[in-house]
């Protein structure tokens, strides 16, 4: 309790400074007072007499000192004369002010903006209650290979059976997305929804901004209610409270408007900016999903709330033994169809996809912050240096250790602290214009922004750099020889006062640091080359595509549907410029092909092959021909392959080459599903050239084509009653001049057969490969960005070092030229010195890229991590550019007047 009271007493007086310095001079005053009395009465004149009490008495200052360091935290009472201290030595070098501080903002401004992405990203709780007891439970397809069967998907009869069966879930329900023509309030547009289980709310746990959400028993009986986002609130209602019980028309069917959601609600959490739900509809399952070919059908998902005290393994257990009836329960025709229950947290699989990518950027500006740390550290120490017989002098006249140290770090702190405030301004204005450039395959880029745990993240950030820069120098300074450097005087040369060891350390670390960023940069650019290489299978050059949905409400019948796509092929066909006109249920570069399984006439598969997965593109018109897809057997589509006609199907190159290897496949047949599914063959009439259906550097899958007329057909057993087809699909047109020229005819003509159908996603097909391309674009731009400014940052640490060294050895230079040595040896000396520090910061800087590939190497595309070229090219760029930042420093030391410099000394 003692030692708390005094603890106390010392943090009071140091707001209460000036009242107990006043106390301490009085009682200092009086002490001297007695003492000149006593030598007075012993007979000594006045100005004796007071000298001799001070001297009898000690230095009146170093008292006060003594006195001060016991009552109170002096070093904390000291920080605001520092400061002030501080800022008036700074006044005096602009130059180094300025670049200290600029070199910090960069550094700081950058982590602030990628941390800001990893909090938003990574590490903030999902917007919901109690957010770690949620879950995505799905179906893993046994045997599948294909990435779209990656993801937890379910079933109709999934759904039913988990939400029936389970008994871990508090809440569990169903949901999918899809696009909706909604119409009834402005003109017909395009927006995303989702439909999902009435439970799916109650899981989630967020109550509505206005009304209601839909329940479980309105979504059992069929209700047709909706929910809105509050963006689509705000924009097509324009923020009416009274919204509620008006009609909207989705796919002309009319929903009442039941409930509006809070501005930050999202679910699903989709990756990117697109995609959002802009409302929420009942799941309503038809009778028909759980029969025939709908029941097969992978294209839904589950989400769920654990019960309290169940955990996510109790939750897989119960779920394995609902799927393990599932598959019992299963027709004939997928008897040897086996799944396994996930229970995967929603946290992870909403950021799965996007952790290596923000981790990389994470370590590549973190490579960034290191460089100006380094930068600064250089800066201050070579500051200390020039301020080494300043310091001796105070040295000398008793001033302490600790508070050279203390000044020396606070004037660091202040440099970080100002560079820090100008990052954060730079990391809000990087944020605003770049986070619509962030990819697509980061979730939640609403939520990123500047907010308090990023700020407190900066201040942080600012002040530990401010006391990490500031060490090295503090202790160089506080270990100036005071004897040696007050004789030293003026001169240059010597070796031993400017700490070179320590400079040559930091720019050293500069080199490897960076030169491990420029090789990442170099490897992302090696692949980004690579993936270009890659042949898409088709020609994008002005193609148009966009896509259609037909409602329901009017396209009941198949006859409807046909005699709309067959008007439009026709009237599309005729305008002037159009080349080719198609329609296809998958667009090339879109990424979004799912596989169905086949089975081959004659193939038998290896031991553990899995399922034959291929993607299945239903086609209409001339498809090939409008993309520019190379035919290289067979023939193409004609009008006589309808539905009454032999089934016949096109397969692509892999397809070709997997199962019938060595073979023309012209003639072979197979047919939809499992080996026992009752389904008619197709024959093999064509081979066509391999399509990416994703990214380039995607896997290409093999491909199945087939008319679209002959889809129900083909599905055999796996039709379901009244099933149509060509209900959607993408418009694919091929003209003679640009794509964009087209956009206006391509919707007039769509609007004049049916003036309410909007099309989606318009686009050229250049535009769609772009899409494809941005994640590997972007993280080699934003990577080689930060290898860039890293280079940069350590090739003025070089040239700052190598500077200070030439002016440190001006003496030296100067007798070795009037000793005959020439200039060329003189450059030569510093170049050498140079070449050295850059040789073994390569070296190490190499070793630092071999380390870090682990990071790399999900991003690198037919791109070892351990690239002999790139590492080799990186090295003897990072040589060079050394080699050029000490040149400018030897050229100045090689024109050094010998005459002048020795007479300056």
């Amino acid at each position: 309790m003692k030692h708390l009271r005094r603890v106390f007493l010392r943090l009071y007086l140091l707001f209460a400074d000036s009242k107990v310095e006043a106390e301490l001079a009085r009682e200092i005053g009086a002490h001297l007072v007695l003492l000149e009395d006593e030598y007075l009465r012993q007979g000594m004149t006045p100005e004796d007499a007071r000298r001799a009490a001070r001297l009898a008495y000690g230095g009146v200052e170093q008292a006060k000192q003594r006195h001060r360091d016991e009552r109170t935290f002096q070093g904390l009472s000291q920080i605001p004369q520092d400061v002030r201290y501080t800022l008036r030595q700074l006044r005096k070098s602009p130059g180094f002010t300025v670049t200290a501080i600029l070199m910090l903002a960069l550094g700081i401004g950058a982590t602030t903006a990628i941390f800001s992405i990893v909090e938003g990203v990574l590490l903030r709780p999902l917007p919901f209650p109690d957010p770690d007891r949620l879950v995505i439970l799905g179906d893993v397809l046994e045997g599948s290979h294909c990435a779209s069967c990656a993801h937890s998907s379910v079933t109709a009869p999934d759904i039913r059976n988990y939400m029936r069966d389970t008994q871990s879930f508090s809440h569990l329900g169903g949901y999918r997305q899809r696009l909706f023509e909604l119409s009834g309030t402005g003109d017909p547009a395009a927006v995303n929804g989702t439909r999902m289980s009435g439970e799916v709310f109650a899981a989630l746990g967020v109550p509505p901004l206005l009304g209601r959400t839909f329940t479980q028993h309105e979504d059992e009986e069929g209700q047709q209610v909706a929910v809105l986002s509050y963006g689509m609130w705000r924009s097509r209602f324009h923020g009416d409270a009274n919204v509620l019980g008006s009609k909207i028309l989705l796919y002309r069917k009319p929903y009442t408007v039941i409930g509006v959601m809070p501005r930050d609600f999202e679910f699903p959490l989709n990756p990117g900016h697109v995609n959002q739900s802009e409302l929420w509809l009942p799941l309503s399952l038809e009778p028909e999903e759980f029969t025939a070919g709908s029941a097969a059908s992978w294209n839904s998902r589950m989400v769920g709330r654990l019960k309290p005290g169940i955990i996510a393994e109790q939750a897989q257990s119960d779920a394995e033994r609902v799927a393990r009836e599932t598959m019992r329960d299963y027709p004939a025709y997928m008897r040897s169809l086996r799944i396994h229950a996930g229970v995967t947290p929603l946290h992870e699989d909403t950021v799965e996809q996007a952790r290596p990518l923000v981790r990389t950027l994470l370590f590549a500006v973190i490579v960034v912050l290191l460089i100006a740390c380094a930068n600064l550290a250089g800066l201050l120490l070579v500051r200390a240096i020039r301020r080494r017989r300043e310091i001796a002098v105070r040295l000398a006249l008793g001033a302490r250790a600790a508070t050279l140290l203390r000044q020396a770090i606070v004037e660091s702190m202040v440099l970080s602290i100002a560079g820090g405030a100008i990052g954060l301004a730079l990391a809000a204005v990087a944020l605003r214009v770049g986070v619509s450039l962030l990819p697509q395959t980061l979730p939640r880029v609403n939520e990123i922004g500047l907010n308090w745990p990023v700020m407190l993240f900066a201040l942080g950030l600012a002040l530990l750099t401010g006391f990490l820069c500031g060490l090295a120098p503090a202790f160089a300074a506080i270990r100036t020889s005071v004897n040696e450097t007050l004789k030293e005087g003026g001169r240059t040369g010597t070796s031993g006062s400017g700490h070179p060891r320590l400079r040559s350390a930091l720019v050293v670390a500069e080199i490897a640091v960076a030169l491990t960023l420029l090789t990442a940069s170099g490897l992302l650019l090696r692949s980004f080359e690579k993936m270009r290489d890659v042949k898409l299978g088709f020609r994008p050059d002005n193609t148009l595509a966009a896509l259609y949905v037909l409602p329901h409400q009017r396209y009941r019948m198949q006859s409807a549907i046909d005699e709309f796509t067959k008007t439009l092929r026709n009237d599309l066909g005729q305008l002037p410029g159009v080349d080719a006109v198609g329609i296809t249920s998958f667009l090339p570069a879109a990424g979004d092909a799912w596989g169905i399984a086949f089975t081959i006439d004659g193939y038998v598969p290896p031991k553990g092959a899995g399922l034959n997965m291929a993607a299945m593109s239903l086609v209409e018109g001339d498809p090939f021909e409008a993309l520019g897809i190379r035919v290289l057997r067979g023939r193409v589509f004609t009008e006589s392959d309808n539905a009454g006609s032999q089934l016949v199907a096109i397969v692509n190159r892999k397809m070709a080459e997997r199962y019938w290897p060595g073979q023309d496949p012209i003639g072979k047949q197979l047919r939809r599903g499992l080996p026992e599914t009752s389904t008619p063959w197709m024959t093999v009439v064509g081979e066509v050239d391999d399509v990416k259906l994703g990214s380039r550097d995607a896997e290409t899958m093999p491909q199945v084509y087939q008319p679209v007329i002959q889809t129900v057909a083909s599905e055999g057993v796996l039709a379901s009653v009244g099933e149509l087809s060509a209900a959607d699909g993408w418009i694919v047109l091929r003209s003679r001049m640009a794509p964009e020229q087209m956009e206006d005819t391509l919707s007039a003509t769509v609007r004049k057969i049916d003036p309410q159908l909007p099309l989606y996603q318009m686009q050229t097909m250049e535009h769609a490969i772009s899409k494809s391309e941005a994640p590997r674009r972007f993280n080699t731009v934003l990577i080689s960005s930060f290898a860039i400014a890293a280079v940069l940052l350590s090739v003025l640490g070089i040239y700052g070092v190598i500077a200070f060294s030439v002016a440190l050895r001006e003496q030296e230079m100067a007798v070795r030229m009037a000793l005959g040595c020439q200039r060329s040896g003189v450059m030569l000396v510093i170049l050498s010195s140079g070449t050295r520090l850059a040789a073994v910061g390569c070296g190490l800087g190499l070793l630092g890229a071999m380390a870090a590939s682990r990071l790399l190497r999900s991003f690198l595309f037919e791109v070892s991590p351990f690239d002999p070229g790139v590492l080799a090219l990186s090295a003897i760029a990072m040589l060079l550019l050394a080699l050029a930042a000490s040149a400018l420093p030897a050229r100045r030391a090689s024109s050094t007047d010998p005459m002048l410099a020795l007479r300056g000394e």
